[in-house]
């Protein structure tokens, strides 16, 4: 069903009261298609940007291109149903597994960076570092100083 004059005529047909919207001039029935739309096609809409958003490894902008819906409206999914947020969430360890998985592969062929990046990250207990980590466990005082600038001789 789609909010348009199809639906307007459809409603007359089905005998819905003509009550109009005084804010929009539309039928109140015919409003209330269009919301019960728009609720009917959140899911679909939601199920095909998890999968869009699977497909382009994470990147909002182009799954919402995919999908044909604005970032706001992810973003209201997102923050509003707390399915989509985790199917998200979810979908975001799915990316750093994918990446890992590259970056091994990459390490089994032989890369040297890669090799490098793998231990300076995952191999700093190791001694795998560029610089020196100092952690530091006690207080630290300071003192406050006052200053007085010096009195011009005369």
């Amino acid at each position: 069903m789609h909010c348009n004059k199809v639906t307007l005529t459809w409603a007359f047909r089905e005998g819905y009261p003509p009550t109009v919207s005084h804010s929009l001039g539309f039928p109140s029935f015919f409003l209330y298609f269009c919301q019960m739309e728009k609720q009917q096609n959140a899911t679909p809409k939601k199920e095909a940007m998890i999968k869009a958003l699977e497909k382009s490894l994470g990147v909002i902008t182009t799954a919402c291109k995919n999908v044909g819906i604005d970032r706001t409206t992810h973003y209201r999914w997102y923050n509003e149903d707390e399915e989509y947020k985790k199917a998200c969430d979810d979908l975001k360890n799915v990316t750093l597994d994918f990446a890992e998985s590259q970056l091994h592969k990459q390490i089994q062929e032989g890369n040297t960076t890669a090799t490098i990046f793998l231990l300076k990250t995952l191999g700093k207990k190791r001694g795998y570092v560029e610089r020196q980590e100092i952690q530091h466990d006690s207080d630290i005082g300071s003192k406050l100083i006052e200053w007085t600038p010096a009195k011009d001789k005369e």
